[in-house]
């Protein structure tokens, strides 16, 4: 059943515009400021906190069941949630599952990760999507006693995400090595023994999903950090190079992320696969340019077309920037396009096995209709 609500208030959510959302608190106590979006997805709530693309951002759930299934460790994306709070509109119930083993409240808790609940997140996210991703300040304080001239201020006073290189923040601090599959039923999560490929990803903030995906596309993977260099990677004589989700302005990470790029483009014929963030380096490193969108794509039902073969495949997305189409040089093709406002949501390489897509193919939360650019990839790498 819910927790008891007390008579009063014990969260607020403060926007830079002056506007206050009060509620009721769970997880953590204290204060926050983050940049606000939304996320539309129905299921997944631990994959998108745990997701290190929600870097510097507190994630409004449009779907009002936040919590009912708990909380269990084979869902976490990384070992800790990223995303700086939540906003929901219904207090989290005890939760309904076989696989939970704590609830959503006393892990926040213990994360120092606030949320608040209660709120009206339609009009929430009517104001998101008309003025923009807003700034914002959060605050649980059990009192209800808040100086909401200071939490707007805090919220002004925010940075925000633009020309910010939070890649460095949620990177490997060394190299690893990853042999673990995608989750089946009955076994579970099973390991690589008989790996046909190497491939180096660079974790500019990778989902374990992600690298999942590779391992069960038969890939024995080393993972970089974010700094890695040309030679750091060519240094594991691999057969094919990942670039990974990841959060920030792709513009603050470009400058150190791009040179290695162009390096392995001109050195290498090596295929190159990337994803969200690492779709967003790649196009800096043939190009293109990034521009910041005006509340960005994050859910897990968003349309986008393969114009190469006609099929539109339901996907996951969170992005707050998005590669400008119009950018493109000539000899890079764009490949797919989101059917909500056809922004750009992949790019190719002509005559090379070089491609990335916006969208995350690997899911959690969200369908698998996009799980084939995996098998791409290995076939690139089985014919070079």
């Amino acid at each position: 059943m819910a927790q008891a609500n007390p008579s009063h208030p014990t969260a607020c959510l403060a926007l830079a515009d002056g506007t206050l959302f009060y509620g009721h608190g769970f997880g953590a106590t204290g204060q926050c400021v983050a940049e606000l979006c939304f996320n539309t997805a129905m299921t997944g709530y631990q994959e998108i906190m745990t997701d290190p693309s929600y870097a510097g951002q507190i994630v409004t759930f449009t779907f009002p069941h936040i919590g009912n299934t708990g909380i269990n460790a084979e869902d976490d994306e990384t070992a800790e949630p990223v995303a700086e709070g939540m906003v929901v509109k219904w207090d989290p119930t005890s939760p309904s599952s076989w696989r939970s083993t704590e609830t959503l409240s006393s892990w926040l808790a213990s994360r120092k990760r606030i949320a608040i609940g209660g709120v009206d997140t339609r009009r929430l996210t009517r104001a998101i999507r008309q003025q923009g991703a807003p700034h914002v300040a959060l605050e649980h304080n059990e009192s209800g006693n808040f100086d909401t001239d200071a939490l707007v201020k805090a919220a002004r006073d925010f940075a925000g995400l633009e020309g910010m290189d939070l890649a460095k923040q949620v990177t490997c601090s060394q190299s690893y090595r990853w042999d673990e599959m995608r989750w089946a039923w009955p076994e579970g999560y099973q390991t690589q023994t008989e790996p046909k490929h190497k491939v180096v990803a660079i974790d500019y903030g990778a989902k374990r999903n992600i690298l999942r995906c590779l391992a069960s596309t038969g890939c024995e993977v080393v993972v970089l950090p974010a700094d890695a260099t040309a030679q750091d990677i060519l240094a594991h004589n691999p057969d094919g190079v990942f670039l990974s989700n990841g959060p920030g302005d792709p513009a603050a990470t470009g400058v150190y992320a791009v040179p290695m790029i162009k390096e392995i483009l001109e050195t290498t014929d090596l295929p190159v696969f990337g994803i969200c963030l690492g779709h967003q380096m790649l196009a800096l490193a043939l190009g293109g340019k990034t521009i910041k969108m005006n509340h960005g794509h994050h859910g897990a039902n968003h349309p986008v077309k393969d114009l190469e073969t006609g099929k539109v495949e339901i996907t996951s997305m969170n992005h707050g920037f998005a590669v400008d189409a119009q950018s493109l040089p000539s000899g890079v093709r764009q490949t797919h396009v989101s059917l909500f406002d056809g922004s750009n949501c992949g790019i190719a390489l002509d005559g090379r096995p070089v491609y990335s897509v916006q969208h995350h193919p690997e899911a959690s939360p969200g369908p698998q209709d996009s799980f084939y650019l995996f098998e791409k990839f290995a076939d690139y790498m089985s014919k070079s």
